[in-house]
């Protein structure tokens, strides 16, 4: 298959809704995303196939193009089963901001043009093999959050937009300084390259990566809320348009733990050893203080916010780890943590939409109002506090397990540590459904026009809700019920991963 379909896509699609009006501007925007969809799942497809005919390489259908050949900067793209999981979560999360904006009136064209260009950084990140072309991508991707919550936000979205994009390019910055350093570092004879496949083939010293690897980690890290950097993520979720929110949360954060894992952790596996401690530290940090925070809050979005937090710590947790089965379980979470905080964040837009308020003060009983939407609140909910049956308990359990397997008192203490939590998080889901969702309807000015469209009547989702919420659910309960298929899919990927973690 040819990869750069899944680049064309998205940015032909975006370039087609400029010229349009209003309303042809999304139908074209729907359809493209569905094509994005469609074209993830013939990835996933025909990957398998090439499995099953035998082909056995660390990345398959290459391409690789020269783009500035002075500096040997080649366009070189590829994908493993790793790369193939992101991108499903990326087609997913982008088809379901999609409809879940549909009604979207206010400089919609703009407002579609953004986020589509936003999937398009995405998908070359996730697809690149060449280190300045991922560093492209992820410059790619940052500009278009500070306008879709600058214009399109709520609250202090001046401030929150200026802060995400202040943090984020604080962190590209640090990447941009590791990978140039660790490019100056790959070749004795003066051909250095960008090429991660011949980076991960050659033997750093170790002093090296000692003095790039937290740049590089550090850098990414900002990206998936790493403390104490992670103070954008509550302010630039809580003020995003309910489109912009899944994505920062559910695709945006998971680029940081891809190059956390790809760049910083396959590349300098010496320095990854050298600095476990200090990662599973923070770790341990992020999730503990993130489900604290959590607790505190009274709005929605600022807890689905801070829950982020503390759930992205889990994907740093499994990477510091540095075993099989936990770096597994880092890939698992940012796979399930995408799905659930996308679902979250939609059913926290609808509720807003139709109530006004994100205060859970000043929610209560629209289970007997909005019953469609109350549901998806409640599983998003189940499937964050780990409940078996959904993405959430696979993960979080993967990353216990890996982190069990090291004898050592420290890394088992730490996963003492990060299982605690799951206590906290139960505590703040509860609280927040049984307060909103559960209980007798309130009548206040928030929620009586409500009453008088009748009960479950026109209050509840629409289609293009329906379908958003519908098409997620189907991707945490796939995940929970039968995860082995993206097992298989990622274990490759982190079979070579792994390979040279030991090696070093």
């Amino acid at each position: 298959m040819n990869l750069l379909i899944l680049l064309i896509l998205p940015i032909i699609t975006a370039l087609a809704v400029l010229p349009l009006a209003q309303k042809q501007a999304k139908t074209i925007a729907l359809i493209g995303s569905l094509l994005q969809w469609v074209a993830a799942l013939a990835l996933f497809y025909f990957y398998w196939v090439e499995k099953k005919n035998g082909t056995n390489t660390a990345m398959f259908f290459e391409q690789n193009f020269a783009w500035f050949q002075p500096l040997n900067i080649n366009f070189h793209i590829g994908v493993d089963g790793i790369s193939i999981a992101m991108i499903l979560l990326t087609a997913t999360v982008v088809l379901a901001g999609i409809l879940v904006s549909w009604k979207e009136e206010r400089m919609s064209k703009e407002f579609f043009f953004l986020l589509l260009l936003l999937s398009a950084g995405a998908y070359g990140f996730f697809v690149s093999l060449d280190l300045f072309t991922m560093f492209f991508f992820l410059e790619l991707a940052v500009i278009p959050k500070f306008l879709l919550i600058g214009i399109w936000g709520s609250g202090k979205k001046e401030y929150s937009a200026m802060k995400l994009a202040l943090m984020l390019m604080a962190g590209s910055a640090l990447v941009f300084v590791g990978l140039a350093g660790l490019y100056f570092h790959t070749s004795a004879d003066g051909n250095y390259t960008f090429n991660i496949l011949q980076i991960a083939s050659m033997n750093i010293p170790a002093s090296v990566q000692n003095l790039f690897f937290p740049f590089v980690f550090i850098g990414f890290g900002i990206f998936t809320a790493l403390f104490p950097f992670h103070t954008w993520v509550p302010d630039g979720h809580s003020s995003a348009p309910t489109a912009a929110s899944m994505f920062l949360a559910g695709i945006s954060m998971k680029l940081g733990g891809y190059g956390c894992l790809r760049a910083a952790t396959w590349l300098m596996p010496d320095a990854a050893h050298h600095y476990s401690t200090i990662i599973i530290i923070l770790a341990c940090i992020a999730i503990l203080y993130g489900a604290f925070a959590t607790m505190m809050q009274t709005d929605l979005k600022y807890i689905n916010a801070y829950s982020s937090v503390s759930h992205c710590g889990f994907v740093l947790l499994g990477i510091g780890m540095l075993t099989k089965t936990a770096i597994n379980g880092a890939v698992l979470q940012m796979v399930s943590h995408g799905l659930m905080t996308a679902l979250f964040f939609a059913a926290i837009g609808m509720l807003y939409e139709r109530t006004h308020t994100r205060k859970v003060a000043e929610l209560g009983g629209l289970l007997k109002v909005m019953p469609f939407i109350s549901s998806v609140f409640v599983i998003a909910g189940l499937c964050s506090l780990g409940l078996p049956g959904f993405s959430g308990f696979v993960a979080e359990m993967t990353v216990f397990m890996g982190g069990w397997e090291k004898a050592e008192s420290f890394y088992r203490s730490a996963t003492i540590v990060a299982c605690a939590s799951i206590v906290v998080t139960a505590v703040y889901i509860l609280r927040a459904t049984g307060s909103a969702i559960m209980g007798p309807l309130k009548h206040n000015e928030f929620l009586s026009p409500l009453l008088g469209r009748g009960v479950g009547g026109e209050v509840d989702a629409k289609w293009y809700e329906k379908s958003a919420a519908v098409l997620l659910l189907i991707g945490i309960t796939a995940m929970g019920i039968a995860p082995y298929w993206l097992v298989d899919l990622i274990n490759p990927g982190t079979d070579i991963i792994i390979q040279k973690i030991a090696g070093n």
